[in-house]
């Protein structure tokens, strides 16, 4: 299950039901590609696919506690993949393990496996700034654990986020919105509400909201670019905390109540901006899941899945067991 037509953080579908996070049957599953990442996590599939457009692989990853992949943009075909905003979207795997998530990257791009380079030879920055603010504390204190493990404490701040992640919005509005305007001319109340809504209103902007829009993400690459020569990965959080309530759909940003289904991806729509691969890694906790974005350069997968393993191997990273009182002892990770 997921959101329709990929619209949403969260994967409540008026057609087909809200799926339930393993961890908590009471708490989402994020979105849009919910389903996936809930399969993973309950032990129902060793891996499952996906799509990302502005964060519908990484988003239910973190908040479902298994590891995923958003790839480079380009990068793998998308034969047989309904598209939703042609100049973002990506597919990719989600799994249990990293070895498992690597091994269906290499099936999934046609390619050999990857040889990957040692990690200390793997230039490591934390994003700040945007990426620092409106997160829970364990979810700093993981990211915190992590860039100790590494031995690392660059952090760097990207320019201009907050019109990056809004240029993403305008983008998917305005190019979801023409994909779908012949159908909703025809069909218009067969779409989930809350879905048509936000079609109808991305087929009505301006032509040149949309042009300002391209402009501002060319520039913003160029400065993504740039400050990638100075790491190879970016570590930022993937979520602001754990799984919303289904019966409470929100988030907390700077003080104030917001939905969480369209802002859930607060860390993630920004750079899906740039067409960067990243990969989504499950904090290892006694808690709720908490994740985070392992970020790259064009091609550089190799670089994310170093340090996902090491991550994995010291233990900070891993596919969260399920709490017994929830699930079957034997299900999950």
């Amino acid at each position: 299950n997921m959101d329709e037509f990929a619209y949403g953080f969260s994967t409540e579908n008026a057609h087909s039901g809200t799926p339930r996070n393993p961890h908590d049957p009471a708490r989402l599953a994020g979105g849009s590609s919910g389903g996936s990442a809930a399969s993973v996590a309950a032990g129902m599939l060793p891996f499952t696919l996906g799509s990302d457009t502005n964060g519908s692989i990484r988003v239910p990853s973190s908040l479902c506690g298994v590891w995923g992949l958003k790839p480079t943009y380009g990068q793998m075909p998308l034969k047989g993949v309904y598209p939703f905003v042609a100049s973002l979207d990506v597919v990719g795997p989600m799994a249990s393990t990293v070895e498992d998530l690597q091994a269906v990257y290499s099936i999934m791009a046609g390619a050999p496996p990857l040889a990957l380079p040692d990690v200390g030879d793997v230039r490591v920055a934390r994003l700040g700034g945007w990426f620092a603010s409106n997160i829970s504390p364990e979810l700093t204190a993981g990211i915190d654990a992590v860039m100790a493990h590494l031995g690392r404490d660059r952090v760097i701040e990207l320019p201009e986020v907050a019109r990056a992640r809004a240029s993403a919005f305008l983008i998917s509005a305005a190019e979801g919105g023409n994909l779908h305007l012949p159908r909703l001319r025809r069909r218009a109340m067969q779409y989930d509400p809350a879905t048509r809504g936000r079609l109808m209103a991305g087929a009505m902007l301006p032509a040149a909201t949309f042009v300002q829009a391209q402009r501002f993400r060319r520039w913003f690459r160029e400065q993504v670019h740039a400050a990638l020569a100075q790491a190879d990965v970016f570590i930022a959080p993937a979520t602001v905390g754990v799984a919303p309530r289904i019966d409470q759909p929100t988030i907390t940003l700077d003080g104030k109540t917001v939905s969480a289904r369209a802002n859930l991806g607060i860390f993630t729509q920004p750079i899906s901006l740039t067409g960067l691969p990243v990969l989504a890694a499950p904090l290892a906790g006694d808690g709720l899941p908490l994740g985070i974005q392992l970020i790259g350069r064009p091609g550089g997968e190799d670089r994310l899945f170093a340090v996902a393993a090491e991550l994995q191997r010291a233990g900070l990273a891993r596919c969260q067991p399920l709490d017994a009182g929830y699930a079957r002892k034997d299900s999950g990770c």
